[in-house]
């Protein structure tokens, strides 16, 4: 779930309230567009928010600080407003926005395991007018980390972290009511918990063709990212009141115990956090795409759809001899990439991957869910145009990064951001020399979304 715009006639407002002008952009207005060089010895996620008529980028400049650049859409002059927080070596540490129903930004990110970092702005949509807050409820924000903002059904700005650390946390959401301009618990109890023995590694509740909520997750019982093991699901009408599957109700917290799990796949499993992925099929019914080790100790990519029966589990690849061996703490670099099914009419489904062998996409039958021998997919426009994705720096390995716009442009323009950076170095201080910082520039693109 990603930041939408609310309707032009209240940003207008809005913008008009701040003091700011409230043209409105046109399709013609000039990208690419530099923002400033940014620091690229590690990755780390940034975050480029379009909520018409201004767009904002969120990242750590070259000397690592944390920073807003705003724009309106028909200029190229940027206005950067630094924040009092600095990155250290931690790839977990992104950074993400979102703009609330009155058109107040809010900013939160640099957290793993720490006290909350959070700016909202005193004006509407301002980013020079971003003021810190220390707490949110008060409660439970010493040790957090994976900050996300979404929406419910209502339009209201929900926010939701982990407290906790790796092998021992809770799914925490807050609300937030924009006429006192004040967060509260939407949950009254965790939505996961791992009582101290685990915890769950979410994916973002994402809303379906059926208007629900659905999400996928896995527990880890370590920092060691190889004791991943049971993939489950949940879905809700209000991200409050949540069920399985089936429609029966689950108790909050959900836990190992009381949640319906997809694929008991235990530690050591080949089962990943950062590849889970719920995609939808035709009929709007969830598919969860994953992989695991098969019998003979090969990483497999399968996926799994809920019928009458319960959930049927499809092996999608036949890789002969390939294991990942993956484990250890830290951010790892991710050799097998998963991801989420995603509907092509007539019967038929896509699946993307890549790994280190090939990249591709399958076209699986929707009726069985294994791949069509001999399917190819439909030609698409590459998300973002080819002279964009060709690393610039001399540098030995870095890597260009790629992020989709959380928010929307105006009349189906679409936007990314890109830079340039190293592999992540498992959350350790990288020894010099370093990377000349990259320049961080904002992109049009063909669609609003990677799959």
């Amino acid at each position: 779930m990603t930041p939408k715009c609310i309707l032009w006639a209240v940003v207008a407002g809005a913008a008009a309230a701040s003091g700011l002008a409230a043209e409105r952009p046109r399709p013609s207005d000039p990208v690419p567009l530099d923002v400033e060089p940014v620091w690229s010895a590690h990755p780390v996620g940034f975050c480029l928010l379009t909520h018409p008529p201004f767009q904002f980028v969120a990242y750590y400049d070259a000397e690592r600080r944390m920073s807003i650049a705003q724009r309106q859409l028909v200029s190229t002059n940027w206005s950067i407003t630094r924040l009092p927080s600095r990155l250290g070596w931690d790839s977990h540490n992104y950074i993400t926005m979102a703009v609330d129903r009155e058109g107040v930004l809010h900013v939160s990110g640099n957290m793993h395991g720490v006290p909350l970092v959070y700016f909202r702005s005193e004006q509407p949509l301002n980013a020079a007018s971003l003021r810190q807050f220390s707490a949110m409820t008060g409660e439970r924000e010493r040790r957090m980390t994976y900050p996300v903002f979404l929406r419910d059904r209502d339009g209201r700005l929900i926010f939701r972290y982990r407290d906790g650390g790796s092998g021992n946390g809770d799914d925490l959401y807050n609300v937030y009511d924009e006429k006192t301009r004040s967060w509260r618990r939407l949950l009254a109890q965790p939505l996961t918990s791992g009582r101290g023995r685990m915890n769950a590694y979410c994916s973002v509740p994402r809303q379906g063709p059926d208007g629900r909520f659905h999400m996928v997750w896995v527990w880890r019982d370590t920092p060691d990212c190889a004791s991943n093991h049971d993939l489950s699901y949940a879905r809700s009408d209000d991200l409050v009141r949540w069920t399985d599957s089936a429609g029966g109700p689950l108790a909050l917290p959900i836990t190992v115990e009381t949640g319906e799990i997809i694929d008991r796949v235990p530690p050591g499993g080949g089962l990943l956090n950062v590849n889970r992925e719920l995609g939808f099929d035709n009929a709007g019914r969830p598919v969860v795409s994953y992989h695991k080790y098969d019998a003979q100790g090969d990483l497999q990519v399968y996926a799994a759809r809920r019928d009458t029966q319960g959930w049927n589990i499809v092996q999608v690849s036949e890789w002969k001899g390939y294991r990942w061996d993956f484990g250890g703490g830290g951010t790892i670099v991710v050799e097998v990439k998963v991801g989420a099914v995603r509907p092509l009419g007539e019967g038929r489904l896509a699946l993307s991957y890549s790994y280190l062998r090939g990249s591709g996409v399958w076209i699986l039958d929707e009726s069985t869910l294994r791949p069509i021998p001999g399917a190819t997919a439909p030609r698409e426009e590459p998300l973002v145009p080819p002279g964009f994705t060709k690393v610039e720096s001399s540098f030995p390995g870095m890597k260009k990064q790629i992020r989709t716009d959380t928010g929307q442009g105006p009349a189906g323009t679409h936007f990314a951001i890109t830079w340039e950076t190293l592999e992540s170095n498992r959350d350790r201080p990288r020894s010099p020399p370093w990377p000349e910082p990259s320049m961080l520039r904002v992109i049009r693109t063909a669609k609003a979304q990677s799959e």
